[in-house]
């Protein structure tokens, strides 16, 4: 049962994080989202750095079982790509939209704290690996480039759907990206 509750306690973290800021993120809140009794939250994560730790981890866990590569189908092609990427980004920013948005803010507020943001860099430089390797597969030429423009393609368009324009229709964009690597 702790299992279960402490499960509920990060995934209330995130939640907050995600809905409403870094700053959001106390103890009492978790608890009180999670509908946990009071100092709950505290018993796992003593400190706020402990419990941004908690949620940074509970992130990269989630991300890594969500985008399992092995769990995707191959990808071999530009058109194969625009459509794995355009899921990608309607998943990001429709059904975890909020766990984004805690992301992001975690990227933000621990910039500075190698520490504490090893666990979401370290995700992001999986990811990158993941992808560097579909890049090759659909027969780019200078993966690792390409692999960096396309994922700052990807970060700018989530960013702008879930801060400034939540209908942005994302397929132009990523397909004019992709074939203008495919073609260069």
């Amino acid at each position: 049962m702790p299992a279960v509750t402490r499960e509920r306690g990060l995934e209330a973290a995130v939640e907050l994080l995600g809905t409403e800021g870094v700053r959001a993120l106390t103890h009492a809140r978790v608890d009180d989202r999670a509908g946990l009794p009071p100092g709950s939250t505290s018993n796992w994560f003593r400190t706020r750095r402990a419990l941004l730790g908690g949620a940074v981890d509970w992130i990269a866990e989630r991300e890594r079982a969500d985008f399992e590569p092995a769990a995707t189908t191959a990808i071999t092609g530009a058109d194969e790509l625009i459509e794995g990427l355009c899921a990608m980004a309607e998943l990001q920013t429709g059904r975890f939209a909020t766990r984004t948005r805690a992301r992001y803010a975690l990227f933000l507020e621990l910039a500075g704290d190698p520490e504490l943001g090893e666990p979401l860099r370290r995700q992001r430089h999986e990811f990158e690996r993941w992808m560097e390797r579909i890049v090759v597969a659909v027969g780019i030429s200078d993966p690792v480039p390409a692999t960096r423009t396309l994922m700052a393609l990807a970060d700018g368009l989530l960013l702008h759907r879930l801060t400034v324009d939540p209908g942005l229709d994302i397929r132009p964009a990523i397909e004019r990206g992709v074939r203008a690597l495919a073609t260069s």
